[in-house]
């Protein structure tokens, strides 16, 4: 499958989920009022904080939520993953620096690949939020990553590369579905140049309980030269929310063709270390007192 099979297949998938979500939506939004002690409750539940601190996942998907980290909110994540001549601790790190501007830091300090142990490549940059979701309008960011070649040889890439890309994601009532499109440039061993790869991914999400979700994903990179072959996933997992600020996910990754292992398993956690701004404190002190 080229590149341009791959992505029309991609974005006819994605167009089935927008058009099924949408529906979805406009018959829950045709349903009866709720019962009279629903809206009492509801209205108890105006006088609560709400201002709090809830983590934004990234993980466990290969895609990234096109939501930012809250404004002031310093987050982490780390994860492992488990597979047939390979395995991983991963981490990501990512502060709010606005309520549309979130910059981020990923490493990879522990990478095993084919028997070859060391530690990975690291990655910063930024994620800018355009404008959020408004009725039929998603959420729609821009992302950019510098690939820092931090790895030990022969474990990551051997120099500086680049990812720039659009990200979009929007709710249908409790479904939740995240699209990427983006161009990476990879730095060629001596500085002699960039190769080119394109990476698509679709995700979906839902929620099942109040603590516990469910989702799956579709992925994956067109070839970026003779040597380096186009790759899919296909990935389902699920999540657990400890609290708002502590999420943990577990699943499994299948890859369908490529040079992957054909089955990873993951686990990782994803936790909201504290507000630096210190504005949702203020803000629930406020509605306590009012």
């Amino acid at each position: 499958m080229n590149y341009s099979d791959y992505t029309r297949a991609m974005l006819a998938f994605f167009s089935c989920v927008l058009l099924g979500g949408a529906l979805r939506a406009q018959s829950e939004g045709t349903q009866p009022p709720p019962a009279p002690e629903s809206q009492s409750a509801a209205a108890n539940d105006a006088y609560r904080p709400t201002d709090q601190i809830s983590a934004v996942p990234n993980r466990p998907t290969f895609s990234t939520t096109a939501e930012s980290v809250q404004s002031g909110v310093f987050e982490i994540e780390y994860g492992i993953e488990a597979a047939d001549g390979h395995q991983n601790i991963n981490g990501l790190l990512k502060f709010g620096i606005t309520k549309n501007l979130e910059l981020r830091f990923a490493n990879n300090p522990i990478e095993r690949d084919a028997g070859i142990a060391g530690r990975g490549d690291s990655g910063a940059g930024f994620k800018y939020k355009i404008f959020e979701e408004k009725t039929w309008r998603p959420t729609f960011s821009v992302l950019y990553a510098a690939t820092i070649p931090t790895a030990t040889a022969e474990v990551g890439a051997a120099a500086l590369g680049h990812s720039a890309g659009i990200l979009v994601s929007k709710d249908f009532g409790k479904h939740h579905v995240d699209f990427n499109e983006s161009v990476q440039w990879l730095g060629r061993a001596g500085g002699s140049g960039f190769d080119r790869d394109y990476f698509t991914a679709l995700a979906y999400s839902h929620g099942i309980t109040e603590r516990w979700g469910a989702t799956a994903e579709v992925a994956g990179f067109s070839n970026a030269n003779a040597t380096t072959p186009a790759t899919m996933t296909i990935m389902g997992a699920a999540t657990y929310n400890l609290s708002p600020r502590l999420v943990l996910d577990i699943g499994i990754y299948v890859a369908p063709y490529g040079p992957l292992p054909r089955l990873t398993f993951f686990s990782g956690v994803t936790y909201s270390v504290g507000d630096l701004y210190h504005r949702h404190n203020r803000a629930n002190q406020k509605a306590r007192n009012d």
